[in-house]
């Protein structure tokens, strides 16, 4: 199994240790991450999908080179074929999650069959944690250390201006 290329899709608007502990987790079980921004018109990000890019590889380091971080937009299962990968990462927290993802996995199944879609359950201790979440606490002035990497957490105190 360590041989396959994984993607791992988000908007990770800003990536939080959530977001790395599945990576870190996908890295020991798979050959390639690929983890993958998603460009999304419908929303209204606090970072550019190039500044996204650059902080998730700030944040990893060299410490996991079998990962890719890239950008990309437009049908999942598109982009997962071009990247020659035949399993989806999906982190999920809470039952709200699994309805979301259990629709888009099988939609994503019926568009391409040969592609499944593992879910990742992140550890115990962030499995509250969201992007959404810490771009409000940020906003509001509120701690968010531990949530995100450092390098996360200092652009987010440049971006609300503490």
């Amino acid at each position: 199994m360590k041989r396959k290329t994984v993607i791992y899709p988000g908007t990770f608007d800003p990536v939080t240790n959530g977001h790395l502990d599945i990576i870190e987790r996908s890295d020991h079980l798979f050959g390639k991450v690929v983890v993958a921004i998603l460009i999304n018109p419908e929303k209204d990000p606090i970072f550019s999908a190039e500044e996204r890019k650059d902080l998730i590889q700030k944040s990893i380091g060299s410490s996991m080179p079998n990962v890719e971080v890239d950008v990309f937009q437009g049908l999942l299962v598109d982009y997962a074929k071009r990247k020659d990968a035949d399993v989806i990462i999906r982190g999920i927290r809470a039952v709200s999650d699994y309805e979301y993802e259990l629709q888009m996995a099988l939609m994503n199944r019926r568009l391409e069959p040969g592609i499944e879609t593992l879910f990742m359950l992140p550890a115990e201790n962030y499995s509250y944690l969201s992007s959404r979440l810490v771009r409000e606490i940020a906003e509001n002035g509120g701690s968010i250390s531990g949530l995100v990497p450092e390098v996360v957490e200092k652009r987010l105190l440049e971006v609300f201006g503490q």
